[in-house]
């Protein structure tokens, strides 16, 4: 478990994480292979479930969402979960369906669309490569692969200051904020459409679709039916500050709190489930960053289909509403988002005595007009929860005169009725491409998620009537 002796054994597993993962699938893919070696059962949407006492499970939404819970030995029909909830995706740029664009001024270009707030300010003049799943045909099966491209193959320029007024913008993000490839004066710019007239690949820009083939060993373009591709930052996740106190990276909003969620899991598994009468759950959603619209998105119906499936399967029957009902009034959802470490140069635009530092601990975020589920209750909950373990908890608030963010917590709480709680781990520059957290704060993570995991069951009897 982690305890404040060991949290900073925590950075490197998270760094490489983040390194390796670039992309909202390979994200879920290592996921769901780590739950795998820790010994959870894949369970399929579309399959019948036989859940039971003491089982460890996991399923998949889309490939671009996950629900992992482990049931405990004294579970009981009507007991309740203790749920954590976050988003894996991150700020991107997605390749347009048709991605070959007219070469201009000599440049090999590439169509690409902003994912939420992509194609920033900070994603220009950065070495950006493309990764993503691929659907390619083989025989008369449709197979899903996944590819990263180990180098950049994509720039956003700046224009000089010296140009003056036009180099200050505003810019517009669909003819001066287009990614360029490569040059159509290189000799190997010369190749041929990639695959047969009418197919998906001879859509897209001949040099890239040969590239991602080779990548994947597919000899024939054709049978690519089509993908799912996004432009990320390359420079890998790294320890930084004299005393290598802080971790740079992109894409820790939200991947930060979605692996620190899991590694508490993993670690409250490992330890057995005799005790427990409760089920313990993460839930990493998709799409959050554009309004969890989506079926793989937290306004979806996964977390309350796989709560309902797998209370229903452990009755032994299709869950009436009254055991659903009990089930979801004795839960408890933590929704763990990244939330704004306090940034010296700005210290004016944060409240006073709401303002989270890094390698602090774990931050409960409020917010009056309820853009945060967090009340008196379940901060009373998730304080006990953290007394237990020795865990340090922050507080953070926006002034009267900022505009508050959100998240998944509010609409999962609404659709099932659970009591909750918004509460995440302080990162500086959110939104940026590349970020910073503390290099404690992965570890400061899981010991306070596990803490609620492990600790909410006892907790809860406390506040019963």
């Amino acid at each position: 478990m982690a305890t404040s002796d060991n949290v900073e054994t925590y950075a490197k597993p998270f760094c490489d994480f983040l390194t390796n993962n670039p992309t909202v699938f390979h994200a879920v893919d290592d996921m769901a292979q780590g739950l795998k070696r820790d010994g959870f059962t894949k369970l399929s949407e579309r399959d019948s479930w036989r859940i039971e006492a003491g089982g460890k499970y996991f399923v998949e939404r889309n490939g671009s969402s996950l629900i992992a819970f482990v049931v405990g030995d004294d579970y009981k029909s009507g007991n309740g979960a203790a749920v954590l909830a976050g988003h894996v995706d991150a700020l991107t740029a997605k390749l347009k369906p048709v991605s070959k664009v007219p070469n201009k001024a000599g440049y090999v270009e590439l169509g690409v669309a902003p994912y939420a707030g992509g194609l920033g300010p900070t994603w220009w003049d950065r070495d950006l490569s493309i990764g993503g799943r691929v659907l390619v045909k083989e025989g008369n099966k449709i197979a899903t692969k996944l590819v990263k491209l180990g180098w950049p193959i994509a720039k956003i320029p700046t224009l000089a200051p010296h140009f003056g007024a036009p180099a200050n913008g505003p810019f517009n993000l669909e003819t001066q904020v287009v990614p360029i490839i490569g040059l159509e004066s290189s000799a190997k710019s010369q190749i041929e459409t990639q695959g047969k007239v009418g197919s998906f690949a001879a859509t897209q820009p001949p040099r890239l679709v040969r590239a991602i083939t080779k990548e994947l060993g597919v000899s024939d373009a054709s049978s690519i039916v089509n993908w799912e591709l996004e432009l990320f930052d390359l420079q890998p996740a790294t320890l930084a500050g004299l005393d290598k106190e802080f971790i740079t990276a992109g894409r820790i909003d939200d991947k930060l709190c979605s692996w620190a969620a899991l590694e508490a899991l993993k670690q409250s598994a490992r330890n057995g489930t005799s005790g427990s009468g409760i089920i313990k759950m993460v839930g990493l959603f998709d799409d959050e960053e554009i309004g969890s619209g989506l079926r793989q998105g937290a306004r979806g119906n996964f977390l309350p289909i796989v709560m309902e499936r797998a209370v229903g399967s452990l009755a032994g029957q299709h869950p009436a509403s009254d055991l659903m009902g009990r089930t979801y009034a004795n839960s408890f959802l933590v929704s763990s988002d990244v939330t704004h470490a306090v940034n010296p140069n700005f210290e004016n635009v944060y409240l006073a005595n709401h303002a989270p530092e890094l390698n602090v601990g774990v931050v409960v975020s409020a917010d009056s007009n309820g853009h945060m589920t967090t009340d008196g209750v379940s901060t009373a909950i998730f304080t006990r929860c953290a007394e237990k373990v020795n865990a340090t908890l922050q507080v953070f608030q926006i002034r009267n005169d900022s505009r508050s963010g959100g998240t998944v917590g509010p609409m999962l709480s609404c659709a099932t009725g659970m009591r909750a709680i918004d509460a995440g781990i302080p990162q500086l520059s959110m939104h940026s491409i590349r970020a910073t957290t503390g290099t404690s704060d992965p570890g400061l993570g899981v010991q306070m998620f596990q803490g609620f995991l492990d600790g909410f069951e006892s907790v809860d009897a406390e506040f019963r009537d």
